[in-house]
């Protein structure tokens, strides 16, 4: 019986390592390059992806992301509920960016009230980095950006 529970805690840690490296080495490939920095993204497709976004992770690589893909342009309102570190949000609209909101900070508590951005254009796209890059990088409003999915 020993050897049956341990044998079953081993399966399902290898299971979680497997799961684990497979969302760290961003199995789709898709990527967003903006002034010749890439990073590999995690899209978020389904609503239930948009609504969690990178609330799933407690912190990001430098090189990595989340783009929210939409199907037409709007002002969507993206906020910082349930974000466990800080991370700055970029509006792209087909392939220039049209907002950035730089080190947005996350609620620190749960009664501290969430953050919440709208853009000033219509985007199609929003991409989400750690806090800062978009300053260390220097990318502005009307960079043109490449988007592969």
């Amino acid at each position: 019986m020993k050897f049956l529970i341990t044998s079953l805690l081993t399966v399902i840690i290898i299971i979680l390592v497997i799961v684990v490296l497979n969302i760290e080495r961003n199995p789709s490939n898709a990527y967003v390059k903006i002034d010749g920095k890439t990073f590999y993204v995690d899209v978020a497709k389904t609503p239930k992806q948009q609504e969690l976004g990178l609330d799933i992770y407690n912190k990001l690589p430098q090189d990595r992301g989340m783009i929210f893909p939409f199907s037409y342009p709007d002002y969507y309102a993206f906020w910082m509920h349930g974000m466990k570190f800080p991370i700055d949000i970029i509006y792209i609209n087909n392939d220039k960016i049209v907002d950035i909101f730089p080190n947005l900070p996350y609620p620190k508590n749960i009664n501290e009230q969430p953050v919440t951005v709208t853009p000033s254009e219509k985007a199609n796209y929003v991409l989400e980095i750690n806090a800062g890059l978009s300053q260390k990088y220097h990318f502005k409003k009307g960079d043109v950006v490449e988007i592969s999915l």
